[in-house]
């Protein structure tokens, strides 16, 4: 599942959207940070909404594993180019 959230995870909360309550439980009627969340950190996205929905503490490494998936989010989006010496 880590594999296939991380490879296509637009696809996964689009799925999550339609196919599950994850999502409305986790954002409420809020659909701005939903759609915020799926065009720029869609992988934070998941992980957020998978932590409050089984009711796990915001806070220590739960926290951490946030910014992780922040950075992971970030990291995605580079293109690849590199400074050519």
């Amino acid at each position: 599942m880590l594999v296939v959230m991380l490879a296509f995870p637009r696809v996964i909360l689009v799925a999550m959207y339609f196919l599950t309550t994850l999502l409305s439980r986790a954002y409420g009627s809020n659909l701005l940070v939903l759609l915020l969340g799926f065009l720029f950190l869609p992988i934070t996205t998941i992980a957020y909404a998978l932590m409050v929905n089984q009711h796990i503490a915001l806070s220590g490494a739960n926290l951490l594993i946030l910014l992780v998936t922040v950075l992971l989010d970030l990291g995605s989006g580079g293109s690849g180019l590199r400074r050519r010496s």
